[in-house]
């Protein structure tokens, strides 16, 4: 079960090349009547169709995962044209790799329901695998209309190196950001002097979540790096009791 809903972002370039996303406030209501070849061609909204819509667009997700997959399943539920879905690391194996051995968490080529839909639409998988999303091309009118982008590869000190002559430009009426992150960007560890862990995670540990600077606590993805929601709330009211635990001592407190 998902734990979390997911929303597509639609993606608008302007002139000036910068990004305008947008998340939809509406919920989505299929009409039974618009079913057709297993894709809906035709929605209907109680909130007047305020509602960013793939319907007969050129969709790229770019970014993989359950929020990817989620936005490829809603973008042909919507009644998309194409669907391509861009991947930054190569395709996994079948099977376990050397190096990836039990009980680590096997890293090998998966297919979940979106991509199962998209191949059963079009007639293979969707997915292309080291793509790296070079720009961003805007019609006169400042909206989105293709991606540029150039296949990668993995150098000898294991750092993506782009592949020469492997250019191209894909149509795209609706992009779609599934890239999700490495890491907390590092503005606000930085002014309040917070420590990072190995992976530049905020340093806190699950006991009361202090972190290097008295009086700061870390809880969520930015504590222990891009995870499920549940974690986030589970972590958010723990941190909150210990908050609460570390107030109530009052000003002699120690940290």
């Amino acid at each position: 079960m998902r734990n979390s809903r997911r929303a597509i972002l639609g993606a608008q370039f302007s002139a000036r090349n910068s990004l305008t996303a947008s998340l939809p406030t509406t919920r989505l209501f299929a009409d039974p009547a618009a079913v057709s070849n297993g894709a809906w061609s035709g929605l209907t909204s109680k909130y007047s169709g305020d509602f960013i819509d793939a319907a007969n667009k050129n969709v790229v997700v770019i970014g993989g995962g359950d929020t990817g997959t989620d936005c490829i399943g809603t973008s042909l539920r919507h009644g998309c044209e194409t669907l391509t879905n861009f991947e930054l690391f190569p395709q996994p194996p079948d099977t376990r790799a050397e190096g990836n051995p039990w009980p680590a968490w096997p890293r090998i080529y998966r297919t979940d329901y979106g991509h199962e839909e998209a191949a059963h639409r079009y007639g293979e998988d969707q997915r292309r695998y080291s793509i790296l999303s070079k720009e961003f091309v805007g019609d006169e009118s400042g909206k989105v209309k293709a991606v540029k982008t150039t296949q990668i590869s993995v150098g000898a000190d294991g750092r993506f190196e782009e592949v020469a002559g492997t250019e191209k430009e894909w149509p795209a009426d609706l992009v779609v950001l599934a890239m999700g992150f490495r890491h907390p960007e590092a503005t606000i560890s930085e002014t309040l002097k917070l420590e990072a862990d190995a992976r530049n995670n905020v340093k806190a540990n699950t006991a009361d979540y202090r972190t290097s600077s008295r009086g700061v606590f870390a809880a969520g993805d930015c504590r222990r790096g891009q995870s499920l929601v549940v974690w986030a709330i589970n972590e958010g009211r723990n941190s909150a009791a210990a908050c609460d635990a570390y107030l109530r001592q009052g000003p002699e407190a120690s940290w």
